[in-house]
């Protein structure tokens, strides 16, 4: 089987080309950048297209109708981004994404559509907390594929358009597949983390996230940021656990994938922004062999300060994973710390001592 990779070079991109080619699968990986696919430049059955699918001359046809399958990661996934280019934000994320998904159906070819845990949007305890009997309930902020509402804020609050591109994109898949136009799998990803995740602020021409703003204030050392405090929650997940549940995903067990929606990420992985924020300070510290104390504090700025005006924040997003475990027979096994660990090493020298709580099973579920 014949996979056409779309976003090949981005962070979940270069991990699972990696995968695929490790699995015996020719590839062709399209992207604007391979920097990221280094390790597997050169291996058999890989072919890379450096081009834009904005441009004209690129033959999307062309690449669809040489595949059996395509994965597409194409999208601004940033959250600056969708404060600062709302526009573009939307033609990248629908109106080019629609373009392939067209394509796939006008060829007969299966398409794994990315799509985004953001279409969720926000908790009722965000919006009427004051009506609920327990805001912190973790059952208010589950989210379910088949089951959740989707609640967006207010269109003032442009920072929303990036959710509302992939829900939309989303019911125009279902309604291709009731049609019997596509047949498609959507995949909701919930933070994956690890190592080649974006890249250090000052280093890169977007908006990253979280993690690599954090990791550049500890390179130098600076207040690591927190937005309104930190108090949101994510469930960040292991880019390697990930990557398992896509390929079954690709595989398709029984045929079980066709016209579904997965929610892939690791529930026991919650985690205050806040928290992860002292979680990367202890294992900083802990790698350069220095007190937590020398480091600066992290200190408060508001999501206007940092993002700008139109930027409201998802409060909470747990993932109900039942239908990846039941159809896939897939688990997150990888804690939070250990991901963090490698994603960290890409920038830190080997520990100076093994920290003690360091042991094999100490952060594997």
């Amino acid at each position: 089987m014949s996979i056409l990779v779309l976003g090949a070079g981005g962070f979940i991109g270069s991990h699972l080309v990696e995968r695929l080619l490790d699995g015996g699968r020719p590839v062709a990986a399209v992207d604007l950048s391979v920097d990221k696919l280094a390790r597997v430049l050169g291996r058999p059955g890989l072919r890379v297209a450096l081009n834009d699918i904005r441009e004209p001359a690129f033959d999307l046809d062309g690449f669809v109708r040489g595949a059996d399958l395509v994965i597409d990661l194409i999208a601004y996934a940033n959250p600056g981004l969708y404060v600062r280019m709302p526009l573009e934000v939307f033609r990248l994320n629908f109106e080019e994404n629609l373009r392939i998904a067209r394509a796939c159906a006008r060829h007969g070819k299966r398409l794994i559509q990315f799509s985004s845990c953001e279409v969720y949007g926000m908790t009722p305890a965000a919006v009427v907390p004051d009506k609920l009997l327990d805001p912190d309930d973790p059952g208010l902020a589950t989210f379910s594929e088949d089951r959740s509402p989707c609640l967006l804020g207010p269109v003032g609050r442009h920072r929303w358009i990036y959710a509302s591109a992939k829900q939309l994109l989303e019911r125009v898949l279902h309604a291709m597949g009731l049609a019997g136009e596509l047949d498609y799998t959507i995949v909701r990803p919930f933070n994956f983390l690890g190592p080649r995740i974006d890249f250090l602020p000052s280093e890169g021409d977007g908006v990253p996230r979280v993690f690599s703003y954090f990791m550049e204030a500890l390179l130098r050392g600076e207040p690591m940021k927190l937005v309104d405090g930190g108090r949101r929650r994510r469930c960040y997940t292991d880019i390697g656990d990930a990557v398992e549940a896509i390929a079954r995903i690709v595989d398709d067990p029984g045929g079980v994938c066709g016209r579904q929606i997965f929610n892939i990420g690791s529930p026991a992985n919650e985690v205050r922004i806040s928290e992860l924020a002292a979680l990367m300070r202890e294992i900083y510290a802990e790698r350069l062999g220095v007190p937590e104390s020398a480091l600066p504090r992290p200190v408060t700025v508001s999501a206007e300060e940092f993002y700008g005006s139109g930027y409201q924040d998802s409060d909470r997003r747990i993932p109900d994973i039942a239908k990846a475990r039941r159809l896939l027979g897939w688990e997150p096994r990888v804690g939070l710390r250990d991901t963090l660990v490698r994603a960290m090493g890409e920038y830190l020298p080997p520990f100076r001592t093994v920290p003690a709580h360091d042991a094999a099973s100490s952060d594997r579920r």
